[in-house]
């Protein structure tokens, strides 16, 4: 069983609404794969086997997170290329199982699915997956409004939820994240945006690297983290297929995923980089895109390891006091 939310088009239409105006939930749905509009509403479901899933609701959904038996959540935002059943579960499936190696119980994966495109030739799939990645901003703006708002609700001191949430956002999923906080900026928090995550890990994210400093179009996102982790290399392959795809608009700016923060002394103080291109290509090949999970024996890979110990403490393992970039080479961390 594994919970998602997503705005992608169900075949069975929006969620039906009661004469009294409640929603007519739980109900049986598929996804019309067909069909790449992003909805501009969210959905809260659960996946009891392949293929078979059932909407919930917001509020079913959230009270299973606070039962559920374990102390943190990852959500995991996907990238390009990516569809439920090919994609997208059995990397939560595989995220789940690696972190369940470290400690069974103690983290719980689930996606944030948008609607990802399954076009042949990784330029064309890239630019269409694009603009569904940033057409998706609405919908998850609603989605982080009403977590808010449930978190407000749901923080008393007689019942309160003690869970952490941390976020991973791979590749275009980065523009989802992004333009969701802006909208929440634009409609809602205009006054900023709370502490949302523990951690926040952009692994070889589609935005420009100026795009966390001041004023810039992801400005927000390290102002919901504790933590915010880039993890970029600059030979990763899919990341020049953006960079191709954005020329078609005359944007080609150098690429987060492939360089880290352009300045880090503009960013926040709680922004780290890693480089991983000594080993992005070895643990994907032929892009060296998705590196962020095993290496290439299939046992959990270097950034998979320093996102755990990240998750684990609340603190971003460096190897040099008070540094905020390095090369990642090794597990530093479980030396002496």
């Amino acid at each position: 069983m594994v919970l998602f939310i997503t705005n992608r088009v169900l075949n069975e239409g929006p969620t039906p609404v009661n004469p009294d105006g409640s929603f007519a939930l739980p109900r049986s749905i598929g996804f019309a794969l067909s069909n790449n509009q992003a909805e501009q509403s969210v959905y809260f479901c659960r996946r009891n086997a392949q293929n078979e899933y059932i909407e919930i609701g917001s509020q079913t959904f959230f009270s299973e997170l606070k039962s559920a038996n374990v102390q943190q959540i990852l959500l995991f935002l996907h990238g390009f290329n990516s569809l439920p059943e090919t994609n997208i579960f059995p990397k939560v499936e595989e995220l789940q199982a690696l972190f369940d190696q470290k400690s069974a119980g103690y983290i719980l994966v689930i996606p944030l699915i948008w609607p990802s495109d399954n076009d042949f030739g990784v330029v064309q799939d890239y630019f269409d997956d694009q603009k569904a990645a940033d057409a998706s901003d609405f919908a998850f703006m609603r989605l982080f409004e009403k977590f808010l708002g449930w978190r407000e609700e749901n923080s008393t001191l007689e019942d309160p939820c003690l869970k952490r949430v941390n976020i991973l956002a791979h590749s275009l999923g980065n523009r989802v994240l992004r333009g969701a906080l802006n909208r929440a900026v634009q409609y809602y928090q205009m006054h900023g945006l709370p502490l949302i995550f523990r951690n926040t890990f952009m692994a070889a994210a589609d935005v420009v690297n100026e795009a966390l400093e001041s004023r810039q179009e992801g400005q927000f996102i390290p102002q919901t983290a504790r933590n915010l982790v880039v993890y970029h290399a600059a030979d990763d392959l899919a990341l020049r297929s953006s960079k191709v795809a954005n020329g078609i608009n005359s944007i080609s700016s150098p690429r987060l995923g492939h360089t880290g923060p352009a300045w880090m002394d503009r960013v926040p103080k709680n922004v780290y980089a890693f480089d991983c291109a000594d080993f992005n290509n070895s643990y994907d090949s032929p892009l060296g895109h998705g590196y962020f999970d095993k290496a290439e024996d299939g046992s959990p890979g270097l950034v998979f390891d320093h996102m755990w110990e990240c998750i684990r403490t609340g603190r971003v393992p460096v190897e040099v006091p008070g540094a905020r970039t390095q090369i990642l080479t090794n597990r530093f961390w479980l030396e002496g």
